[in-house]
């Protein structure tokens, strides 16, 4: 994904979205958000993975993207 794309998130994203920003696959975003190694927060919303971009895009060096 483009700094663009990622900046027009809003201010939250799924985890699957997440894991493509980051260039992982579905299944190891997965993996890593049940066990707590995800690179990013991860929040759990009943069955869901809400990824802050606000932290997403501190992973990716991307927090002075306006």
């Amino acid at each position: 994904m483009t700094p663009e794309e990622i900046n027009a998130l809003g201010v939250s994203t799924d985890l699957q979205v997440a894991a493509r920003a980051l260039s992982i696959s579905k299944s190891a975003a997965y993996a890593s958000a049940r066990n707590g190694t995800f690179p990013c927060r991860v929040v759990k919303v009943g069955a869901r993975y809400i990824v802050p971009t606000a932290d997403l895009k501190a992973v990716l060096g991307l927090c002075d993207v306006a």
